[in-house]
């Protein structure tokens, strides 16, 4: 018990509880099932876009491309779509190799040319969002097709809603869990997400016991990238349009979620349960604002204000470990 009490997670979990309970007081309808299903729908593409940043994190990098790379997925899969028709399968594929070649550059310039993550992807994100624009004009793309529009209102019935009948979990749900499911699985169970993590907690000492470094790092921009462009798609289904100029910002939420939910921004820790978590946190505090009707600059203040927190504890806490470090002199 004293162990679970110390996670961070378990903490975070305890705000979300209270959180809930004070916004149920304001307005009863916060807990009602639809619109639970209504909140965490309208987070997935923020759900997504930090899985795929929880391992970039872990590894003491930062990706702010995440941005530019779902606005250029959305965007080419809508093209795709309305000029060719298509299919969800391609649309799809298309969307997942846009991501990782996106992520693929990345991890080069970065494993190879040793130019500091946050420089490499923040010059990434203004070229695409640039390509973007000159490519759409900053026209959004309308008129999909309809078997793209029935997919983004299909649901699975498999919660009671309370009358005898159930619940529908729209798809874009299903994706978060088995984006949930892989992301875990990878950096659990395989040799390149223990390296993430050895990464993280010493590049030196991964490079000793044998981790390729420039090869995981390509793969965890690659993966970052991946998430993204799916993210993209699901967004579009949800909206049933492409906005070239939607995403703009979300990076700094993308990470902030992250942090939240207990990973370090130095790299070295960090879980999916903790990053769902500071996912829902950010989903509860947002929707509760909305329903009780405060103005959206005071929205954004509020948001910003949890950013600047959020990061200002992972810093001081590092410093705390830091120092808690037993440094031994060796005088030769």
């Amino acid at each position: 018990m004293k162990k679970l009490l110390r996670k961070k997670e378990f903490s975070i979990f305890l705000i979300i509880v209270f959180i809930s309970i004070v916004i149920t007081v304001a307005s009863p309808t916060f807990l009602r099932p639809d619109n639970l299903i209504d909140v965490l729908k309208g987070n997935v593409v923020l759900g997504i876009m930090a899985l795929g940043m929880l391992p970039v994190l872990i590894s003491g990098g930062i990706d702010l491309s995440v941005t530019g790379t779902i606005a250029l997925s959305a965007v080419l899969c809508g093209k795709l779509m309305v000029t060719y028709g298509s299919n969800i399968w391609m649309v799809f594929l298309l969307a997942i190799l846009i991501g990782a070649g996106i992520g693929f550059l990345d991890g080069i310039i970065i494993a190879k040319l040793r130019i500091p993550p946050i420089v490499t992807t923040l010059g990434m994100q203004s070229v695409f969002v640039g390509i973007v624009l000159l490519y759409t004009n900053g026209d959004w793309i309308t008129n999909l097709p309809p078997w793209f529009k029935q997919f983004g209102t299909f649901t699975v019935g498999v919660l009671p809603n309370g009358s005898g009948g159930t619940l529908g979990i729209p798809v874009q749900i299903v994706f978060l869990i088995a984006a949930g499911l892989i992301t875990w699985f990878v950096l659990k169970y395989t040799l390149i997400g223990r390296g993430i993590y050895a990464i993280g907690g010493s590049r030196s000492s991964a490079l000793r016991v044998g981790y390729n470094i420039d090869r995981i790092q390509v793969f965890i921009y690659m993966y970052c990238g991946v998430m993204a462009g799916i993210a993209g798609v699901l967004h579009t289904s949800i909206v049933q349009q492409v906005d070239p100029n939607t995403f703009t910002g979300m990076e700094l939420n993308v990470i902030v979620a992250v942090v939240i939910g207990g990973a370090s921004t130095v790299g070295g820790s960090g879980t999916v349960f903790g990053t769902f978590l500071g996912v829902i946190l950010m989903a509860v505090l947002e929707n509760g604002m909305v329903l009780a009707r405060i103005p959206t600059f005071w929205q954004k203040i509020v948001m910003g204000i949890i950013i600047v927190i959020a990061t200002s504890f992972d810093v001081i806490n590092h410093k705390r470990e830091q120092n808690k470090l037993v440094r031994v002199d060796i005088e030769e």
